[in-house]
């Protein structure tokens, strides 16, 4: 007997959430060594400079994380309240939103407005929660769960950078962070596909390309404040 189909979207959220996260340390803490090295600082200031911009990067991350899903979630329970006194002030009028809702999607009239009736004896708010206002049934992240995870994965991704920034000469920083940099970009492009049960050349190439991107804007705007200072 065959096995049923996998999916994937049950990854999506924790998945871009990581992604994102590791992505950012990476590119901005390479694009930072490398600008401060194309300006021709010496290795503490480069290291001083990658550390600082982890540190912040990470902070930033985990704040920004924690701000965005504790607002949703105000948000959402904003929705779900007015949506509560709705049912009790006009459950009709609300059976027959439903109803309508599932006529959109292909049910017969009839049909519909059993399935609302039924669903709205069950559990009226979950019904509208999920078919009205797009809900899910498995709740709303952890913001606190979320702002961690965005640290640790920003954090991840600028540890490689900086890590070869201390560990390669001086002179050859500028070359070495960020051709491992693109090689640990095109890893996590192919990674996130993987994860993601899609097809691993386009996002490899689409993270690389944006990384290059960003070290060579920086490296530009490095060598020329060196040269005129």
């Amino acid at each position: 007997m065959p096995s049923a189909d996998k999916h994937y979207i049950t990854r999506a959220g924790w998945l871009r959430a990581a992604v994102l996260g590791a992505n950012d340390g990476l590119i901005s803490t390479a694009s930072l060594i490398v600008g401060v090295a194309a300006s021709g600082a010496g290795r503490a200031a480069i290291l001083t400079a990658a550390c600082a911009g982890w540190a912040a990067g990470a902070m930033a991350m985990a704040a920004g994380e924690y701000v965005s899903v504790s607002s949703q979630a105000d948000s959402e329970a904003a929705d779900l309240e007015r949506e509560r006194r709705a049912l009790e002030k006009f459950p009709e009028i609300e059976t027959t939103e439903l109803t309508a809702i599932y006529e959109r999607r292909g049910l017969a009239p009839g049909l519909a407005r059993q399935v609302a009736e039924q669903l709205m004896a069950t559990d009226a708010l979950s019904a509208h929660a999920r078919d009205e206002l797009g809900l899910g049934e498995r709740g709303g992240a952890n913001a606190l769960l979320a702002a961690f995870a965005s640290a640790v994965s920003f954090s991840t991704g600028a540890a490689l950078p900086t890590l070869i920034a201390f560990l390669v000469p001086l002179a050859a920083t500028v070359a070495a962070v960020p051709a491992a940099s693109l090689v640990f970009l095109a890893a996590l492009g192919a990674l996130s596909a993987w994860l993601g049960g899609a097809p691993p050349l386009e996002p490899t190439l689409r993270v690389a390309f944006w990384g290059a991107a960003a070290m060579a804007v920086t490296a530009t705007i490095g060598a020329l404040i060196g040269t005129a200072v």
